[in-house]
């Protein structure tokens, strides 16, 4: 298939989520080779002009603290977000957090610490290799309140009504239904649930001849829905409180993943809140 339709059939869906689950397959087998974010590979570090190809320096660019790179197991964090839902999320003891395409789990591992012990924390990905590796990170640190599962998001694993928090971090842009994301995510959600999503959203209608551009899809950008339509989405799932707010800081990190291209005019990193009513 040479393009991607803004309503993709179901063989055009499962076309998109093989060559997703290809990817960062490829990436979670790879890792130790560098970070996987973009096909320009985390661009250039503006403060000192050299590749910045390590995921902590680019996890600090996009808003997570030292701190914060440090505190998850060693190789968790893969270079592959777009902001910080977890400081976003104001988690608190005693939660139970879902992390939507949870990777190696690096977002996930900062929410455990977030919400303590008492807490619970659950990782859906649909990449076997990113499953085991989140797993056996797991399986090194004090994380028994962590688990991660074999799943889509558009069909989570997980029970009605059983989620304070949902977390995601730039991969509801690579899901070819996007609007069934949300309604599974209202699903899994308590009453007076939220979102606290990192992702990329478009700015403007992408050109099809980058939209039909596979290593810009898996790359998180050719995907990417207007704020509108993410917007409407989520309504139509039934949230309300509703905030998309592209982040103006994220278009040098943009023009350095794909030099040339004048993506950063089209995209932008955003964050994504809203609030399953309370009743």
């Amino acid at each position: 298939m040479n393009t991607m339709t803004t309503n993709p059939t179901a063989w055009e869906q499962d076309t998109i989520k093989s060559a997703v689950r290809q990817r960062y397959g490829q990436v979670a087998t790879n890792a130790a080779s560098g970070c996987g974010c973009a096909p320009s590979c985390c661009g250039t570090d503006t403060a000192t002009g050299t590749a910045a190809t390590s995921p902590a320096a680019l996890a600090q660019r996009l808003g997570y603290s030292p701190s914060d790179t440090t505190a998850a197991p060693d190789g968790s964090n893969l270079g592959l977000g777009c902001g910080n839902p977890v400081g976003l999320a104001s988690l608190k003891p005693g939660q139970t957090v879902l992390d939507l395409g949870s990777g190696a789990g690096f977002d996930a591992f900062l929410a455990a610490k977030a919400v303590g012990p008492t807490g619970r924390v659950i990782g859906v990905d649909m990449t076997p290799e990113m499953i085991s590796k989140a797993r056996a990170h797991q399986a090194k640190g004090d994380y028994a309140h962590v688990e991660f599962r074999l799943g889509e998001i558009e069909s989570l694993p997980v029970a009605d009504g059983t989620v304070d928090v949902i977390l995601s971090n730039c991969v509801i842009n690579l899901s070819p239904d996007k609007g069934r994301v949300f309604r599974e995510a209202f699903r899994v959600l308590k009453p007076g649930g939220r979102l606290a999503i990192s992702d990329i959203v478009a700015l403007a209608p992408i050109p099809e001849v980058q939209r039909g551009n596979w290593e810009l899809y898996t790359g998180c950008v050719a995907g990417a829905a207007e704020v509108s339509e993410v917007k409407r989405w989520l309504a139509e799932a039934g949230f309300e409180d509703i905030r998309v707010e592209p982040k103006a800081r994220s278009r040098a990190v943009l023009q350095e993943w794909f030099p040339g291209q004048g993506l950063e005019n089209a995209v932008a990193s955003a964050t994504i809140q809203a609030v399953k009513p309370d009743r």
